[in-house]
């Protein structure tokens, strides 16, 4: 891969997530909580990979809001009617979310388990 297409690539994702960053409250919270976790996450285990597992976890639940939203935007551009194949692919794309959150949020209290139990 050359450095121009590095670059553009990355100018890609930064614009991606400018615009999640503008548009979706949703991804303005879990972007929040990543940031607030990080520090705890360096305080909750002196394990490098177990830290690592932790971050990423909250990193994957961005990245499983950002696929959910792309859905949705493209969904909403198809049609802008209510159609109830699209309603089913919205809520698949929300369900997608949901494990995500629920994956996270077992492994965080696992680590904390492991912590204070």
């Amino acid at each position: 891969m050359s450095k121009h297409q590095i670059s553009r690539a990355l100018t890609a994702s930064l614009a991606g997530l400018a615009s999640a960053w503008r548009t979706e409250r949703a991804f303005r919270l879990e972007t929040a909580v990543l940031a607030a976790a990080v520090p705890v996450a360096l305080l909750l285990t002196p394990d490098f990979f177990r830290r690592a597992e932790l971050i990423a976890c909250l990193l994957a639940v961005l990245a499983v809001e950002l696929l959910n939203t792309s859905i949705e935007k493209l969904c909403d551009r198809t049609t802008p009617q209510i159609d109830p194949v699209i309603k089913i692919v919205k809520d698949m794309g929300s369900a997608a979310v949901f494990c995500a959150l629920c994956m996270a949020g077992a492994i965080w209290i696992g680590a904390a388990l492991a912590r204070f139990a």
